[in-house]
């Protein structure tokens, strides 16, 4: 998966195995009890499984990936399709999320004060300069989101290599 060439912070990916549910969810658990590795944490959920790095390799910038498992349809439970998520930490993602609630409410808010006082004859020049100010910061946003991206990269693809081991014939 070329994960570089995405515009998406969070890059999915989807596939189908001739296996049942069943069976792939015992390959991630037996995988899990053989490979007690210290490097990174592997929960299994009923049908969601989740990867994430250890504390001693984990950084703020390390990806974290979520698999669901879902019956394939028209194949009678024989067949398998995986719903995979690489995301960042759920901190930084709520952090990020709350940054940009916090971006667009002030955005409207001026924009309110700016229709409120251009009906008025009042000057809007002050609510147009912080409504361009939080465009600037929400592009910033993206910016360092990239960034963090690009930071957890080779992490993401350590993740998708066990991913591919695990459910490997």
């Amino acid at each position: 998966m070329d994960t570089q060439q995405e515009v998406r912070l969070r890059p999915r990916f989807f596939k189908d195995i001739d296996q049942n549910i069943e069976i792939v969810r015992e390959k991630f658990v037996n995988y899990r009890q053989k490979n007690q590795s210290t490097d990174f944490l592997m929960k299994v959920r009923n049908n969601h499984i989740q990867f994430t790095f250890s504390a001693e390799k984990r950084q703020y910038w390390s990806p974290h990936l979520s698999i669901e498992l879902e019956e394939k349809e028209g194949n009678e439970k024989n067949a398998t399709h995986i719903r995979g998520l690489f995301g960042p930490d759920q901190t930084l993602w709520t952090m990020f999320v709350f940054l940009h609630f916090v971006v667009a409410g002030i955005f409207i808010l001026f924009g309110m004060f700016a229709l409120s006082n251009y009906s008025l004859n009042e000057p809007v020049t002050m609510d147009l300069v912080v409504m361009f100010i939080m465009v600037i910061v929400w592009f910033l946003l993206y910016v360092v989101a990239r960034q963090i991206r690009e930071r957890g990269h080779s992490q993401t693809d350590e993740l998708e290599a066990i991913f591919l081991d695990v459910i490997k014939d």
